[in-house]
C-alpha cells in the first residue's frame, strides 16, 4: 500500500533526501570510490607485506580481496534495491531476524564497528601528521582525537559545508594516488629486479591475517546502501555502480601496491609504516615526502568525514525504532544533520582512541576486564601494532559477525518475502550468497584467532546490548507508539 503524502515526505527527509532521486550511475560510483580508496592503502600495506611469502602473494591478496568484495556487492545489490531505506544492514537484519538482532547490530555499530572504524582512520591521519609536523610519537593519540573532533565540527555545520569539504578532500586523494604510482615507477630504475627479492620469511600470522587488512581496505563499498533511496533507475544503477566502483578500486589498489614494491623494494615496503611518503623520496626528496604526507592527511580526513557522515545517519534509524536511544533519532531541520548522533558517535570514537592509545586508558580497560573475570592479567597490548592495528584487530570479529548475518539475511528474506518485488536478483542464487557467507566465516575465524584476548574489546560492549535491549523494550514511549524503520518500508 502506498504511504500517505505526509508520511512519504517524512520518510524522504529521514533518508537524507528532500527531493526525488537525483544520483545517476557515475554519481554512485564516485561515492563508492571516494569513501573506500585512499585511506587504508596508506596504512595497511606493511601489515600485509609482512605476512605473505612474497610480492606476488601480496598482489594476489589484493586481487582476491577485489573478487570477494564483488561477490558481496552482488548480494548487497539485491538487498539495497529491494529494501532501499536508510539504515542499510540495520533494515535487512531487523526484517530478517526481528527487532532484537537489528538492535544489537545498531548498538554494535555505534559502540564498536562504526566508531572503531573512525578511530582507526584517525590513527592513520595522526601517523602522517606526526611526520608532517615533525612531532614526537607521543602526540599521535591527541592528533587522532583532534581529527575526530574537527570532522564532527564540520558536519555539525550542516550538509552543505560537509559536502564542500568532501569534494575538496576527494580531489586531494586522487592527486595523491597518481603521485604514488608515478613515484613508484620512477624509483624502479634504482631498484631493478631486486625490488621483488625476498630476504626474510613471512610473519607468523600468515596469509589469513593479511586478508583481514586487505578486506578492511576494501571496506566501505557496502555504504552505498545508504544512498539507495536517492539513486535513479535503481534496478540498473545500483548493481552497476557497485561492480564498476569495486572494479576501479581493485585496479587502483593493485597499481599503488605495485608502485610501493617497485619504489622501495618488497623488503622496504614491509618495513615502511608511511609508504606513500617513502616511495616519493627518490624522486622528490624530503620535500616530496612532506608534500605526500600532507596529501595523505587530507585524504584520510576525507575518508573520516565520509564514514562519520554516513555512520551518524545510520544511528538515526536505531534511535527512531528504540526508545532507549531516542536521542540519536532527533534531526536538526535547520542544519539538515543528525547533530546529536554525530556528537555521541564522536565521543565514543575519542574514548576508543584514548583507551587504546594511552597507558591510563589501557589500564582502565584491563581493570574492567579483570574485574569481570574475563581476563586474568589484561589484554596483550604489546602484540599489536599501535592504535590502528589495535582498533582494527579488536573490532574486526564483530564486524565480520554482522557481515555474515547480512549475507544470511539475503537467503532468509528470499524465503520470507517471496512476493516482494526484487528489481535486481543475485545471480546463481544461492551459490553467490553462500560463497559470500563462507568468506565471512573464514574472516571471522581468522580475525578472532589473531585478536585472541583483544576480541573482548569488541564483544564485551556488544554483549552489553542484550540487557540494553530489554531495558529499551520496557520503556514507555513519550507520545504514542513509534513506527519502526521496517514498518515504514512495508508501507511503500
Amino acid at each position: 500500500m502506498a504511504a500517505p503524502a505526509a508520511t512519504q515526505a517524512s520518510n524522504d527527509h529521514m533518508n537524507g533526501t528532500g527531493s526525488a532521486a537525483s544520483l545517476g550511475l557515475w554519481d554512485s560510483v564516485s561515492i563508492i570510490v571516494g569513501i573506500v580508496v585512499g585511506v587504508s592503502i596508506f596504512g595497511v600495506p606493511a601489515l600485509i607485506f609482512g605476512n605473505v611469502a612474497g610480492p606476488w602473494h601480496a598482489l594476489g591478496a589484493w586481487l582476491l580481496g577485489g573478487i570477494l568484495s564483488l561477490i558481496g556487492a552482488l548480494c548487497y545489490a539485491e538487498l539495497a534495491t529491494t529494501y532501499p531505506k536508510m539504515g542499510g544492514d540495520y533494515v535487512y537484519l531487523t526484517r530478517a531476524f526481528r527487532a532484537p538482532t537489528g538492535f544489537l547490530f545498531g548498538w554494535g555499530r555505534l559502540s564498536v564497528i562504526q566508531t572503531g572504524s573512525i578511530g582507526s582512520l584517525a590513527y592513520i591521519f595522526a601517523d602522517y601528521a606526526v611526520r608532517l609536523l615533525r612531532l614526537s610519537p607521543g602526540h599521535t593519540v591527541w592528533l587522532a582525537c583532534a581529527c575526530v573532533v574537527g570532522v564532527t565540527a564540520i558536519n555539525l555545520l550542516g550538509i552543505v559545508v560537509g559536502k564542500t569539504a568532501q569534494n575538496i578532500l576527494t580531489a586531494a586523494k586522487v592527486l595523491g594516488l597518481l603521485a604514488i604510482v608515478v613515484g613508484g615507477f620512477y624509483a624502479f630504475q634504482f631498484q631493478g629486479a631486486e625490488a621483488f627479492a625476498v630476504e626474510n620469511p613471512p610473519g607468523a600470522a600468515g596469509f589469513g591475517f593479511a586478508m583481514i587488512f586487505v578486506l578492511y581496505a576494501y571496506g566501505g563499498w557496502n555504504d552505498s546502501a545508504f544512498v539507495a533511496a536517492e539513486t535513479r533507475d535503481r534496478k540498473r544503477n545500483i548493481p552497476r555502480s557497485l561492480m564498476l566502483g569495486i572494479g576501479i578500486i581493485a585496479v587502483l589498489y593493485l597499481l599503488v601496491n605495485l608502485a610501493y614494491i617497485m619504489g622501495m623494494g618488497f623488503e622496504g615496503a614491509r618495513k615502511s609504516w608511511v609508504p606513500a611518503a617513502d616511495v616519493l623520496a627518490p624522486m622528490l626528496g624530503e620535500r616530496g615526502g612532506q608534500a605526500m604526507s600532507l596529501l595523505v592527511v587530507l585524504s584520510v580526513l576525507g575518508a573520516v568525514n565520509g564514514v562519520a557522515l554516513t555512520g551518524a545517519r545510520c544511528h538515526v534509524a536505531l534511535g527512531r525504532d528504540h526508545r532507549l536511544f531516542a536521542l540519536l533519532g532527533r534531526w536538526n531541520p535547520k542544519k539538515h544533520a543528525p547533530t546529536r548522533a554525530l556528537l555521541v558517535q564522536a565521543t565514543i570514537a575519542v574514548l576508543m582512541i584514548v583507551g587504546v592509545g594511552t597507558d591510563a586508558g589501557r589500564q582502565a580497560i584491563d581493570t574492567v576486564l579483570t574485574g569481570l573475570r574475563l581476563s586474568r592479567s589484561g589484554l596483550p597490548w604489546e602484540q599489536y601494532d599501535g592504535g590502528f592495528g589495535t582498533l582494527v584487530s579488536g573490532t574486526a570479529p564483530v564486524f565480520w559477525l554482522f557481515f555474515l548475518m547480512t549475507g544470511v539475511s539475503l537467503i532468509v528474506l528470499r524465503l520470507n518475502d517471496r512476493d516482494r518485488p526484487r528489481p535486481f536478483t543475485t545471480p546463481l542464487f544461492p551459490v553467490i550468497p553462500l560463497i559470500f557467507c563462507a568468506s565471512c566465516v573464514y574472516m571471522l575465524y581468522r580475525s578472532a584467532i589473531y585478536a585472541r584476548g583483544l576480541s573482548l574489546f569488541g564483544f564485551v560492549p556488544l554483549a552489553l546490548g542484550i540487557p540494553l535491549y530489554f531495558v529499551s523494550r520496557h520503556m514507555r514511549p513519550a507520545n504514542g507508539a513509534v513506527q519502526t524503520t521496517v514498518e515504514r518500508s512495508e508501507e511503500q
